[in-house]
Formats: C-alpha cells, structure tokens, sequence
C-alpha cells in the first residue's frame, strides 16, 4: 500500500517514513501542503497522513481541497494541538482521525491500519489467506501450508499486494508504485530479482505465483 506524508518537521517525518517502510508501506513525503496536494492529484494513494500546520498551504486547506476529488482517500490529521475545539475543526475539514504531538509510532501506526480496513471495507483486514498462504498484517506472521515463513519487509509487502489481488494479473507497474515508494524505470528487473526472491520462500515449485509473460504476476490459491 502507498502512503503520503505531509509533515514540515524533518524530524518527525523521518521518523514516521521510516517507521511506515519499515511495515512494509511504499511511502511518499511531501515537506509542505503545496508539494502534497501536488503528489495527491497525481499518484494514487491508499491513506494520507497530513500535518494541520504546514508552510504555505495549511493541513485543513489541503484536505478540504482533496476531498473535492478524492473523497474516498483516508486521511490521519496530526497535530500538536490538542483541543476538542482543533479536533472538531480536523475531523469538519474531512479528515478521518486526529492524532495529537508528540505520539508513539505504534499508535500511528495502528490507527492508520484502522483506517485501511473501514476504506477497503475488508471484514477480515488483518488476515489475508489465498490457498495455503495466510498472512497475519498485525503480527507480521507468513505461513505457507501452516509452516511459518520469514520474510524480509520489501517481500512481505510485495506478498500482500498479491494476496490482494488474487487470481488476477497485477503489471510490474502495479507492483513498483505499491511497494516501491518512489517511480523505476518500468523496464528495470527490481520487480523480476524481488518475485524470484519471494518464490524462493513461498513459491518454490512455481505453483502459486503465475508469469503472464509481457503483463506482470498472478497468485494462485492452489498449493
């Protein structure tokens, strides 16, 4: 999943980017509001995580301009005002939820996951099973015909796009703007070198993910 962040601060976006590739996310930063609506009209994104008070165009503004087009687009306020008044104004502007400065990035980390599964309205969001495969997004656990299977955070991310998207065909291109967080050279083999990589672990009989050769990848259910 592809995620934005609109935060000044470089060191709390740093530490928040770092965290969210760490889980696995592909991950955009935007320094100011502007930069961010830029980046939010042109790239599809699954959440974004918004600062109130940006240089330029402020939080607020921003979103309230997003929600004219993307209306869909979960978006996690942060903030170092705490007030129900501040909250209140977040939450009218058409934000999702509202975290108050300073914050654990576990709590981020968590409400933004709650995010996700109200937007893709998943009733099963933290488990993902396809087949034998079933992945735990909370625990980070991977079991392939119930043995468990570790995986390095780029792979795990790669598994769960697959996993959600079963039986159809995903492009590479699919697959770089979701777990790469920033744009490759379509015709690069990073796609190719990382599906080999995941196979190895998962797939070593080649039956569960298919090549559609000139398209990209399949996941199977089948063992």
């Amino acid at each position: 999943m592809r995620i934005l962040i609109v935060e000044d601060d470089a060191k709390i976006a740093s530490f928040v980017v770092n965290g969210l590739k760490q889980e696995g996310y592909a991950v955009d930063h935007a320094p100011d509001g502007d930069m961010g609506l830029t980046l939010a009209e042109t790239t599809a994104y699954d959440a974004a995580v918004v600062d109130v008070m940006l240089p330029g165009l402020d939080g607020l503004s921003l979103v309230k301009r997003l929600r004219r087009t993307h209306a869909d687009l979960p978006v996690l306020f942060l903030s170092a005002r705490s007030s129900v008044e501040d909250r209140v104004k977040g939450l009218q502007a058409g934000g999702d939820d509202y975290l108050t400065k300073p914050f654990a990035f576990a709590e981020l980390s968590a409400r933004l996951q709650a995010l996700l599964r109200r937007s893709t309205r998943t009733p099963e969001a933290t488990r993902l099973s396809v087949g034998d495969v079933v992945m735990d997004l909370v625990t980070r656990q991977v079991k392939v015909a119930g043995e468990k299977v570790e995986l390095q955070p780029r792979e795990f991310a790669l598994l769960a796009y697959l996993m959600r998207h079963p039986g159809r065909p995903v492009t590479k291109t699919m697959i770089l703007e979701h777990v790469w967080d920033y744009s490759f050279d379509p015709q690069t083999n990073v796609v190719d070198v990382l599906v080999s990589r995941l196979r190895s672990k998962v797939d070593p009989d080649k039956s569960r993910i298919e090549t559609v050769r000139g398209v990209g990848y399949i996941l199977h259910g089948g063992a």
